[in-house]
């Protein structure tokens, strides 16, 4: 295992969660472990290691990105990764804003939606 892969699977696990990973983990075969392996060097390893900006700006970067460019399967993943990251409800929601404005309101509004309802599980999730 590479550096890069090391530091990208202990990025990973602070951000997403040990059970998530775990549960990643568990689930690849030999068709995607070639892809598991790129996500886990490029996007952990590289761009969410990196000090230059926080955890926090990061995350609403990451959900901005992902609503603007109609990834929404991603959003609840990144909407529970907020616990781990500091970025709060607002801060969420005013990235979805600026979506809104540069991006579209039909995908700012979706995005809303998916994070009503994934902050609603956390939610409930708390107090089971």
């Amino acid at each position: 295992m590479s550096e890069r892969h090391a530091k990208g699977m202990q990025t990973r696990r602070k951000v997403l969660g040990d059970a998530h990973v775990d549960r990643a983990e568990a689930a690849k075969g030999p068709l995607d472990t070639p892809f598991q392996d790129l996500i886990t060097e490029g996007a952990w390893g590289t761009v969410w290691a990196s000090d230059a900006i926080s955890l926090r700006e990061r995350s609403m970067l990451t959900l901005a990105l992902l609503a603007a460019t109609g990834n929404f399967e991603e959003i609840p993943m990144h909407i529970r990764a907020t616990a781990r990251t500091g970025a709060s409800p607002r801060d969420v929601m005013e990235a979805f804003q600026h979506v809104a404005i540069y991006a579209g309101v039909p995908r700012a509004n979706h995005a809303i939606k998916l994070a009503k309802q994934t902050y609603a599980e956390m939610e409930g999730e708390q107090n089971d």
